[in-house]
């Protein structure tokens, strides 16, 4: 076998794994479905590494694929995250009992110190309080993303395919989407940190780290790879095959890999013993009028 058979095969491995983990998960919380509005949004969250492992294995078997099947494939992927990153912001708020249309603070949370860092503090005060407006901006924040992104992957794969996507529109979308994506992720920090106390049983972070984890890996072993193509280190040794297909094939390879690691995570961050009938109510929010 050559190295292409043993990659592909070795990512038919990891993506059956992922989807079995993936599955496993899903039919827990489909057996012990007690909090609908709050499972709901976790099945959302788990299937992205399932969706992201099989994206990336299609176009892995479709090596010689255009630049507007990749770009299709990874808005796919993309605009997936955007729908994930606004589910985990709905179950946040069912977690903490607010409706997210109405932004309605609790008279006992008002008037906590929101701390705000660099460059945020360009456009925000260092320190503001907890209210309507500054809880209704951190909502806002997150769902910019949420419509950019669809956006930006609808303008993108036309200018692709009339061919007027040149290098500089590239690397304008790129600053936008980043810029965006990296606002949607700092308002979700900043709301975690503002109701840490109550989110705490929830194991937020655990829950907030699989999110973040395959973003962050996704995008910056991009990067990395881009860099190691501008340096020469990776290159075609094959006259039917150019260097950014053999790019697009090791990001598809490594995302099947890191999938399956994220998924076994979920596991854990994502678990359905609380929802079961059996689990102890001493891990539950504490009653926010004794608090």
């Amino acid at each position: 076998m050559n190295t292409g058979q043993l990659t592909l095969m070795g990512s038919t491995v990891c993506v059956m794994l992922t989807m079995h983990f993936s599955l496993q998960l899903l039919s827990e919380h489909i057996f012990c479905w007690k909090k609908p509005k709050e499972q709901k949004a976790i099945i959302v969250i788990i299937l992205m590494a399932p969706i992201y492992a099989v994206d990336s294995f299609v176009g892995l078997i479709d090596i010689q694929g255009s630049k507007a099947f990749f770009m299709f494939l990874d808005s796919i992927k993309e605009c997936y995250e955007a729908l994930v990153i606004a589910k985990f912001l709905a179950l946040l708020y069912s977690y903490l009992n607010i409706s997210i249309s109405k932004n309605i603070v609790p008279d006992e949370i008002k008037g906590r110190e929101i701390h705000h860092s660099f460059p945020m503090t360009l456009f925000q005060p260092h320190t503001a309080h907890l209210n309507h407006h500054t809880l209704k901006l951190l909502k806002y924040w997150t769902w910019q993303f949420v419509v950019i992104r669809p956006i930006c992957s609808i303008l993108m794969i036309t200018l692709q395919l009339l061919g007027l996507y040149s290098s500089w529109i590239s690397w304008t979308f790129t600053i936008v989407l980043n810029i965006s994506v990296s606002l949607a992720l700092y308002s979700l920090v900043v709301f975690y940190h503002v109701f840490a106390k109550e989110l705490q049983p929830h194991k937020p972070l655990a829950k907030f780290l699989c999110i973040k984890g395959i973003v962050f890996f996704c995008f910056w072993q991009g990067i990395v790879l881009d860099i190691l193509v501008a340096l020469g280190i990776i290159r075609s040794y094959h006259f039917w095959l150019d260097v950014e297909h053999i790019e697009e094939a090791l990001q598809n390879a490594l995302v099947c890999v890191e999938m399956v690691f994220f998924a076994a995570f979920q596991q854990h961050a994502y678990s359905a013993i609380p929802y079961r009938d059996n689990y102890t109510t001493s891990t539950t929010i504490p009653d926010k009028k004794k608090d």
